[in-house]
């Protein structure tokens, strides 16, 4: 069968990129076809892949977006696809990989009533629900169940549409190395002292994933442990109001902000504690991430993989709702804590890990895809 995937953006740092790619390659290797419809395409291009980059012009990101899902439609119409699956909302998917939060449930909880007049809020609504409503057949591929109690709530979506996957974590990417060795790579990377003590934010989207949060917490650690203290932020985003922010508390040799890496799971095996203050996340896959490189983690509530670090007992999570004071003493918490203490949430989560890493080896999704195309090609 031939697939055609859309995804707004492709960069090789992005959880859901990469997810994508594999997906692809599963299918590939399978029998099936595949291409990709994206506006940019940051990397290699995969072998036996077939990707269509349609670049756009607009004022505004909605209006290229539209500009290119009409592009691609055009293009798939004539291109003669059994199955349209789609990253980002948009009409006409066959299937939808509900990697994001409910849009609309977040412009009522954390947006003021003036932002649902806006072009741009009526653009996504009316792209969410051409994907959730009720009134459509669009399946959906759900990372995580947190979420599904929003669109069923705003759209009424069926249950038999949500096929839930559970979260994949390559054993490749993420081998553990010596933990020595990774301190020192870590440290010499950014310019560290050996016995700095390090937290590290990972994510692309560094207002979504709490960069902010992070920052405060840093800046009311005491002056004696400060001292010693470093938070190092990698990801695809730009880092200019949050370094101008570190800077303004005084903090401007204890906050680094880099562009994405291709070390990153090295990075964090080297890390004394892995953070994650997202202000809301569908799953938060750097989380497991991180826990499977032995990091201790301190993340909130509101990120669906949060229960992992609860159930694992593998570091701390902040309630919800949120509350700056308790995560800065919970940080502080962190930076406090024992080596031995640290090293028991490490072996915690790397123990959970391992059931987790079992119930998906890579090809849940292309499965569940296969499926649906056999169901409409019927």
């Amino acid at each position: 069968m031939k697939f055609a995937f859309i995804i707004f953006k492709y960069f090789p740092f992005g959880g859901m990129q990469r997810d994508m790619l594999r997906t692809a390659k599963e299918l590939l290797k399978r029998g099936h076809q595949v291409e990709i419809f994206t506006l940019s395409w940051q990397g290699d291009v995969p072998s036996g892949i077939k990707v269509h980059v349609l670049p756009q012009t607009g004022w505004f990101n909605f209006q290229r977006y539209q500009k290119f899902i009409d592009a691609s439609f055009a293009i798939i119409q004539s291109g003669k696809f059994d199955f349209v699956f789609g990253y980002n909302r948009m009409a006409g998917l066959n299937a939808h990989f509900a990697a994001d939060p409910c849009f609309i449930e977040r412009a009522h909880q954390q947006r003021s009533w003036w932002y649902r007049l806006t072009p741009r809020y009526r653009w996504f609504a009316k792209c969410e629900y051409a994907v959730f409503s009720k009134q459509v057949n669009t399946d959906i591929l759900a990372v995580s169940l947190s979420e599904q109690p929003h669109f069923q709530h705003w759209y009424g979506t069926q249950n038999e549409r949500f096929h839930f996957i559970p979260p994949f974590l390559s054993p490749e990417r993420f081998v553990l190395q010596d933990k020595v060795t990774m301190r020192k790579h870590l440290r010499d990377a950014f310019g560290f002292a050996q016995d700095d003590f390090v937290y590290m934010l990972t994510g692309s989207g560094f207002a979504m994933k709490g960069l902010d949060r992070a920052i405060l917490a840093m800046a009311a650690l005491p002056s004696e442990l400060l001292q010693h203290t470093k938070l190092i932020a990698v990801g695809q985003d730009k880092p200019k109001q949050f370094q101008a922010m570190a800077n303004r508390l005084g903090l401007q040799s204890h906050v680094v902000i880099s562009k994405g890496r291709s070390d990153i799971p090295l990075l964090m095996q080297g890390a004394d504690v892995c953070v994650h203050p997202a202000y809301r996340e569908n799953t938060g896959l750097v989380i497991l991430e991180g826990m499977a490189c032995g990091a201790p983690m301190l993340v909130t509530e509101s990120c669906g993989y949060a229960h992992h670090v609860a159930d694992a007992q593998a570091g701390i999570v902040i309630p919800m709702p949120f509350n700056q004071a308790l995560m800065n003493q919970q940080w502080l918490a962190m930076r406090t804590s024992s080596n031995a203490q640290r090293e028991t949430w490490a072996q915690n989560g790397l123990s959970h890990l391992q059931g987790v890493m079992r119930a998906n080896d890579g090809s849940a999704e292309a499965k569940i895809l296969i499926q649906l195309a056999e169901q409409v090609k019927a």
